[in-house]
Order: structure tokens, then sequence, then C-alpha cells
């Protein structure tokens, strides 16, 4: 009867009991989280303080200031993801071993379900009269009888219990891989980020060589870009005109919201396509013909993905042929349905002409290269027929050429017919 106390007794041990999580790991866990949490608050600060920085007029000390701030923000990041992913690497080896102990205990919980049921074929086979003889009362057989089905009933339970148990570990410790692999991606992704930003302090320290950090300076450094980009303007739609580029009927996809993916993460538009307060304002630079793109806000370093899969087209570098005149670095990307899309003023370039991306994935970072008074990106989209990637002469720095897309003035379309509703 022993051996029977020390089954019941187990049966009674709690399935928790058996499967707890070492008490140092959970402690370590929600220390974690609450460094994570810490540095999301953080983070967000940060990321307001960007968005105020934004709306300011762009002077030298705002361009400055928006520069440190982003560093600021992408270091944080890159610690809020290193702790997150750390936090996984815990929970998985919590789970590990979690597992390993269920399955041990399904082993034992087995092996006494078929001691049980020895003792009960035991006492099946041995003939009733037979244990009579030998003194042991009818009452006491039967209650042992009924003993050993219900500990063999229970400890039945035990098993699908553990069983179950053992599947759903099993479940969440592939969720925590899953989850450890998107933040080694994000973590990547932060490297990147790090390094476009790198490249971003290169051209602030470049700025403050060249205003020798005066506002004055810079002020004038403004209005050199814009003249400029008025010569090249002027140059371009002249040229445009002489291809005679035009947009074969039928070829424009029709518009729908959805058909594109924002380029950056936190879509903010700083302008609008078409004959914006500023385009109008400046007939000089855009010749009554309207802003052909989008800017978006994006701080030095900011991650640029493609609005869509598609084969990259061509890159480039105006800055090379005439500095601070057009596009500086440039992307451009041909679609599947008839649109290509082109992703300008980039700190830095991830791709290279022929090679195929993915929805999402990233092409470059932000920058204020080519005309820009300030980091964004222009983002334009294309009916592909009416465009292509050619080169002329530039005429403001004379024996230099240009290697840019260029257009049929109706083959510029509006991005916001394609992208989401914001």
């Amino acid at each position: 009867m022993a051996r029977f106390l020390l089954l019941a007794l187990f049966l009674l041990l709690p399935v928790w009991a058996i499967a707890q999580t070492p008490e140092e790991i959970q402690q370590s866990i929600e220390k974690s989280n609450a460094e994570i949490e810490r540095l999301r608050q953080e983070i967000a600060v940060l990321q307001r303080d960007l968005n105020a920085v934004g709306e300011q007029k762009q002077t030298l000390q705002s361009a400055i200031k928006g520069i440190d701030l982003q560093v600021q923000k992408l270091t944080k990041s890159i610690a809020l993801t290193n702790a997150q992913i750390a936090q996984k690497d815990r929970e998985i080896r919590a789970l590990a071993g979690d597992i390993t102990e269920t399955g041990a205990d399904i082993i034992q919980s087995q092996g006494g379900v078929a001691e049980s049921l020895r003792e009960l074929d035991k006492l099946d086979r041995e003939p009733l009269a037979g244990l009579l003889l030998e003194g042991v009362s009818l009452s006491a057989l039967f209650d042992q009888a009924a003993t050993l089905s219900s500990m063999r009933s229970q400890l039945q339970n035990r098993i699908e219990d553990l069983s179950a148990l053992k599947t759903n570990l099993q479940d969440t410790k592939t969720n925590a891989e899953n989850k450890r692999r998107e933040l080694a991606n994000l973590q990547s992704k932060l490297s990147q980020e790090k390094q476009g930003l790198t490249l971003a302090r290169a051209e602030q320290n470049k700025l403050l060589a060249e205003t020798k950090n005066k506002e004055s300076n810079y002020q004038a450094l403004i209005t050199q870009k814009r003249e400029e980009e008025e010569r090249f303007e002027r140059q371009l739609r002249a040229f445009e005109e002489q291809l005679g580029l035009s947009v074969p009927a039928g070829s424009i996809p029709t518009p729908r919201p959805g058909v594109l993916q924002w380029p950056v993460a936190a879509p903010h538009i700083t302008q609008y396509f078409g004959n914006t307060p500023f385009a109008t304002a400046n007939p000089q630079i855009y010749g009554n013909r309207g802003h052909n793109a989008i800017d978006l806000r994006a701080a030095p370093g900011t991650p640029i993905f493609s609005a869509r899969g598609g084969v990259v087209a061509g890159t480039g570098n105006t800055d090379l042929t005439c500095p601070n005149a057009s596009y500086g670095k440039w992307v451009f990307v041909e679609h599947d349905n008839g649109l290509s899309t082109l992703y300008a003023h980039l700190s830095q370039i991830s791709v290279s002409q022929g090679q195929a991306v993915g929805a999402a994935q990233t092409i470059g970072f932000s920058g204020s290269t080519g005309y820009a008074t300030g980091p964004h990106l222009h983002f334009g989209v294309y009916a592909t027929g009416g465009a292509k990637i050619t080169s002329f002469p530039s005429q403001s720095c004379r024996g230099r050429t240009y290697t840019m897309p260029v257009a049929d003035q109706t083959a510029y379309l509006n991005p916001l017919s394609y992208l989401p509703t914001l």
C-alpha cells in the first residue's frame, strides 16, 4: 500500500510546480522590461522634439539641432533593440529548460501509469476465492481495486495535461525564436541607420565648414542652391520638351490608394505635388509646371524604402556633375504595374542598377544632397512609358554631363493618387 500512497502524493502536485521558470531568470526579465519601457519613453520624447524642429524655419541652428536629436534617437533605438534581443534570449532559455523538464515528467508519469496498470492487472488475475482463503476481506479487495482504478484514471489525465503543456511550451518557444529573428533583423536595420547617420554627420561637418558656423553664410549657401536649381530646371524643361517622350495610351494605372507603400516609416508631407504655395511663390524654379513630386520629412539617416517591388533602373549622384543643382544622390525603380518611383536627396544609396528589390526594402538613407535646403526625401512617381534615364550636358557646370531620370510632362504623376491615405 506504501507504493499507492507515493503515487497518490505525486498526483497532488500542481502542474505549474513541475515547470517553473527559475527565479533569477524571471527577475532578469522583469528588470529588462523596465529598461525597455524607459527607452521607449525617451525615444518618444526625442521624436516629438524632432517633429518640433521640423516645423521651425530652416536655419543653421535648427539644422544642427535636428541632426543631434537624430543621433540621440538612433543611439537609444539601438540600445532598445539590444535590450529586447537579450530579453528574448532569456525567455528562450527558460522555455527550453521548461520543455526538457516537462518531457522528463511525462516519461516519469508514463512509468507510474505502467506500474499502476501492472498492479491492477495482477489483482485482476488473482482468483477472488484464493484471496479470501488468504484472509483478505472482500471489502479490502474492492477498496484496493477502486483505488488503483482511480489512480490509473488520474495518472492518465496527468499525462494528457503534461503533453498539452509540452505542446504549448514548444509553440511558445517557436514564437520566441521567430521574435528573436525579427529583432535581429531590426538590429541589422538599425546598424544600417547608424551607418547612414555617420554619412549625415559628415554632411553636417561639411556644412559647418562651408558656413563657418555663421547663419549669414548658411543663408547665402541656400540662396546659391536656389540659383543653381533655377538654372538646372530651365535646362531640364527644355531638354524634356526636345526629347518628345509620350505616355502610351492606357499605360497609366488607375489611381487607387495602396498601389504603392509609403517610402518612410512615419510619413509627414512638407510639400505636395503640383502648384503648391512654394511652387507658386517660386515660378522661376518650377517654371509654372508645379512641383513634380512630394517632399517627405526625413531626418538625416532615416531609412528609405522601395514603395513597391521592382527593379532598380538606375542610381546616380548629380552633385558629381554640378553640386547643389538637382537630385543629388538618387534611385529610380521600375515596378511591374506601369509605374516608376524616384527617391532623391539621399545621403547614401544601398542598391545598384539591375538589382531586384522588394516592397519596403531599404534602398538608401535620407539626406540633403543636391538642391535641398534641409534633409528630406523627394519622392516622385512616373508613368514608366513616358520616363527614362538619360544623359545631357550641364550648362551651369561646363564640360560635365548629367545622368538622371527625365520624363514627358504627362508622365509626372501625383504620388498621393497611389499611396495609402494618411
